[in-house]
């Protein structure tokens, strides 16, 4: 072959062929350099080089080195034997067993939170697990027993835009008059509350949820029906419980401008302030409106809060407190709520 007409074309990355191996052969054997046969083929220096490496072999009892293409090519194809990935998911399979049993529990845990939780455990060195993207990759090949629907919040993403609408009740002090370090949940005791309905019928049950911004401790508790007069007796037997301190565990409230929050306001007292968010803008309280989703995990739209006990919807807040949260450093809403508490009553 007249090697001053080579017009081979290669593709990126491709691997080198039989011929190439014997041309550079033939090429050493004439003195051209690495640089000049690299520049010839239309190959990367290092391809080259690192090809030369691999065929070298010693001649004359070691007193010669030179390059043979049959040893470059036995030698290619043995790494390239070598060179197979074992199956990730046998390697990791005890994490992933714990994993889906992790899931399937009663406290429904996330797949980021059992991720989290078996590394903050030290229960699995680091290369016995894979992050939570990767598990969320093998949900959607199929590797594991869990199936898309069963992650209700991979499903509720609503990415359609909302038109503003005006309305022109203010139960009290916006929310734009909120300390700095609210926004920042620098301090404990500042909570967001909302209630959540089951049946939209007159008299039916709700659940009013309070959840405190810093730790993301919420509250969740069953209130008689959806007044004001009910859901403020609520409130102040939720803040009545934390006894002299109620105003250390409880500086501000943020709620929304909903009917049942219209006495919301007659709480304040000197210590406590209430703050209300903009019409129609639930986003301000994002933190509570997320803690509500994860409540129809356990009572889904529709199902009426009648059919649910007060000690079963606090069964449901304790398991979402006890779910590590990356946000959170996986620790768990309920370890750093405890902690804060010890600070307020040991002083």
């Amino acid at each position: 072959m007249d090697n001053t007409n080579h017009t081979t074309e290669h593709r990126k990355g491709q691997h080198l062929l039989n011929e190439e191996r014997h041309e550079i052969e033939v090429r050493l054997k004439d003195g051209w350099t690495v640089y000049r046969i690299a520049k010839h083929l239309g190959r990367p220096y290092n391809t080259i080089k690192n090809e030369i490496k691999r065929g070298t072999v010693s001649l004359y009892n070691g007193k010669q080195k030179r390059y043979k293409a049959d040893e470059g090519k036995r030698v290619y194809k043995e790494n390239r034997s070598n060179c197979r990935r074992v199956n990730r998911c046998l390697q990791v399979s005890r994490f992933l067993m714990y994993v889906v049993d992790k899931f399937k529990s009663d406290k429904k845990w996330s797949l980021d939170a059992a991720f989290g939780a078996a590394l903050k455990s030290g229960k699995f060195r680091r290369e016995e697990i894979v992050c939570t993207k990767t598990l969320y990759n093998y949900v959607n090949l199929g590797l594991l027993p869990i199936k898309n629907i069963d992650l209700p919040e991979k499903l509720s993403r609503n990415t359609k835009t909302k038109k503003s609408r005006e309305n022109k009740r203010i139960l009290g002090t916006s929310i734009e008059e909120r300390p700095e370090n609210v926004e920042s949940r620098t301090e404990f005791g500042h909570w967001e509350a909302d209630t959540v309905l089951g049946k939209k019928d007159e008299g039916e049950p709700c659940v009013l949820t309070l959840v405190e911004r810093m730790t993301r401790m919420c509250l969740w508790v069953k209130a008689a029906n959806h007044t004001a007069e009910a859901i403020q007796s609520v409130l102040e037997s939720v803040m009545a419980y934390f006894g002299e301190q109620k105003n250390e565990v409880f500086k501000t409230i943020t709620g929304d401008n909903g009917s049942e929050f219209a006495d919301l306001s007659l709480l304040e007292d000197g210590t406590l302030k209430v703050y209300f968010t903009h019409p129609y803008s639930s986003w301000e309280k994002g933190t509570n409106e997320c803690h509500n989703r994860m409540l129809r995990r356990f009572i889904p739209n529709g199902k009426s809060i009648s059919d649910y006990t007060a000690d079963e919807i606090c069964f449901f807040a304790d398991c979402i407190n006890g779910l590590p949260r990356k946000i959170l450093g996986y620790c768990t809403p309920e370890e750093l709520f405890e902690t804060q508490l010890d600070l307020i009553y040991t002083v």
